[in-house]
């Protein structure tokens, strides 16, 4: 599965808000340094979809707060 993200980094706190099926926006404490943001979106994200950090993958994005992520259900 395929969703898209919007990434605010040094927020306040961590928050996922879902925006449609597929579209997120995910504020993160951490800042946008040294993958520090990458690595807290994908616990996050995976977190929401209950299935491990590793079944959720950076697909486009990774220097730009838009991304698309690619997520590995278990079913």
């Amino acid at each position: 599965m395929y969703i898209r993200v919007f990434v605010t980094p040094k927020a306040k706190r961590d928050v996922i808000i879902r925006e449609g099926s597929e579209n997120f926006s995910i504020s993160v404490r951490v800042p946008a340094e040294r993958t520090m943001a990458n690595e807290r979106v994908r616990e996050l994200v995976a977190g929401e979809f209950k299935v491990a950090k590793e079944k959720v993958r950076i697909i486009s994005g990774h220097h730009r707060p838009g991304k698309i992520l690619s997520v590995e259900l278990d079913y």
